[in-house]
């Protein structure tokens, strides 16, 4: 008989459990499978399973215990930040600079189907920094203030996109299109509104719910990128030379809530204070696994220094229309 997991749980920590001294990657991939129930059964009690001390050296390896995680892939939409495909559906986890903060967020919060697992693993680990720390949605959502949660709950979330190669994402690499016309097929096909203008810039718009449930557990969550890409949540600096530059119409990333009623800096603190409250974080070390349940958790990025690899698989596909949406998901209104 397998022995259960041991389940390590400790204030500011994610939920871990300790490999046992295996050979190689195919060695972990047979222990993973032999205890594939009890795994699940902690991601869905604690949204994300840390798993240290396995043999995973390499992408080939990573790979393999994906394979036994994750069977099923998910295409990565709708690209928002750079990352490197190193092949096997294996990414890097982001490519943006190493001083650079990244706030909590659910992958692709603004696709009609997303990944529902997230794996993230270790090849190397920074000399300082670097923790893909995480924060438990279930928690986030009764720490915000109740206005702030019905407000959501009713009205759902509005994201606005402007594609550009030098600020952001050009609309060719987001949409993997070759041409306008797959642009506008693709938006029609998952309800996002979509505009040219005269320069040959895209600006696209799409009204999502920010409150769902686990389509398992029945649990509801904060799930969205609001705080993600507010422009309250940019430095101070950046933001008011970005906003100089392109005004508050022409960001790369732009969120309200559907009520149309402006957001204020007291409302994106709040949501960043409540995933700060919920997050807790272990410092990578090679050959380590994270298990992300991504509609129960969100993740986030540290600064670091030194070298840092870490890897990114997504799969699980889950419908938004499968996880009971406060909000129907729709184009937004047009933005003239």
């Amino acid at each position: 008989m397998t022995a259960a997991l041991h389940w390590l749980t400790e204030p500011g920590a994610p939920a871990t459990v300790r490999a046992p001294e295996l050979a190689d990657a195919a060695a972990a991939r047979d222990w993973l499978a032999a205890h594939h129930e009890e795994l699940r059964a902690g991601l869905h009690k604690f949204g994300a399973v840390y798993l240290r001390g396995l043999p995973i050296h390499s992408v080939e390896d990573f790979a393999l215990v994906r394979d036994e995680l994750i069977p099923t892939a998910t295409p990565y939409r709708e690209k928002a930040t750079p990352r490197s495909a190193y092949g096997s559906g294996v990414f890097s986890s982001t490519d943006l600079p190493a001083a650079q903060a990244i706030r909590p967020h659910n992958e692709n919060s603004y696709t009609l189907t997303f990944p529902g697992l997230l794996l993230f693993g270790c090849l190397t680990a920074p000399e300082e920094g670097g923790a893909t720390p995480v924060a438990d949605c279930r928690e986030v959502l009764r720490l915000l203030p109740s206005e702030l949660v019905e407000r959501m709950r009713a009205h759902g979330w509005v994201l606005t996109r402007t594609y550009s190669d030098t600020l952001s994402v050009g609309w060719q690499a987001a949409f993997a299109a070759e041409s306008a016309q797959d642009v506008e097929r693709y938006c029609a096909e998952n309800l996002i509104s979509c505009q040219w203008g005269e320069d040959g810039h895209l600006r696209t718009g799409q009204v999502r719910p920010g409150i769902i449930r686990h389509p398992h557990t029945g649990d509801e969550v904060w799930f969205n990128h609001l705080a993600f890409w507010s422009q309250f949540s940019l430095d101070e600096d950046i933001r008011e030379v970005l906003l100089e530059e392109l005004g508050p119409d022409g960001l790369p990333f732009s969120t309200a809530l559907g009520d149309g009623i402006a957001l204020t800096a007291e409302n994106l603190a709040a949501v960043n204070d409540a995933y700060d409250r919920a997050t807790v974080r272990r410092a990578w070390q090679p050959g380590d696994l994270m298990l992300v349940d991504n509609v129960l958790t969100a993740h986030a990025r540290d600064p670091y220094r030194g070298d840092r690899r870490i890897l990114v698989a997504m799969g699980d596909p889950v419908a938004v229309t499968d996880c009971a949406p406060s909000v129907a998901p729709a184009p937004a209104v047009s933005h003239g």
